[in-house]
């Protein structure tokens, strides 16, 4: 095995819908996990008029709004994966999310539609999963809130994916930061996996 440096990077969404290709991704955030004020943001043109009217009311996003003011997905996910470029360097960039399939499905999507390529490969990690794996919990026990308490964050979602992205990557390094196995830093892969 090789020793590889890994960039944990923390990304939310927010979307008009529960799938991609039907419905449109709104607004991206992220953030560097090991350096929280790496950060990145850009709100997208809608793909399609379909909308869940809740998916709308929890973002406050509008449509119409981002028909008028977001950026074209092709230019917003050519500057996501050139920012994903620069604060990765010559490591592996690692998609981190809170219910890490939902945003995944949709950062995956978007990338592969409109530039071709994923900087993340084809894996991401779910905070949530990961928060069972250290506690034993049950699934139930994996909200936000929940995780929240235990460790202590300091920090609120309030469905601003910049926001919610800086929130994941506070869950995230509290959780490790807990851990007792001696386990990877946030920057560098365990050389024996």
């Amino acid at each position: 095995m090789t020793d590889h440096k890994e960039v944990l990077i923390s990304v939310d969404v927010e979307t008009s819908g529960p799938i991609p290709g039907e419905y449109s991704m709104l607004s991206i955030g992220a953030c560097l996990v090991s350096d929280p004020a790496q950060t990145f943001a850009c709100e997208l043109k809608p793909t399609s008029g379909n909308a869940v009217p809740e998916a709308l009311a929890v973002s406050g996003l509008s449509l119409e709004e981002l028909a008028r003011t977001g950026l074209d997905p092709v230019d917003a996910m050519s500057s996501f994966a050139a920012w994903v470029g620069s604060v990765a360097g010559t490591g592996e960039p690692v998609f981190v999310g809170f219910n890490a399939p939902f945003d995944w499905s949709f950062v995956n999507y978007y990338f592969h539609r409109y530039t071709g390529s994923n900087p993340f490969g084809f894996a991401a990690l779910d905070i949530k999963a990961l928060w069972m794996g250290i506690t034993g919990c049950s699934w139930a026990d994996t909200r936000s809130s929940s995780i929240a308490s235990a460790v202590e964050s300091r920090l609120v979602g309030d469905h601003d994916a910049l926001h919610d992205a800086l929130y994941q990557a506070d869950l995230l390094r509290l959780m490790l930061a807990m851990r007792s196995d001696g386990g990877p830093s946030l920057s560098t892969s365990d050389p024996s996996r």
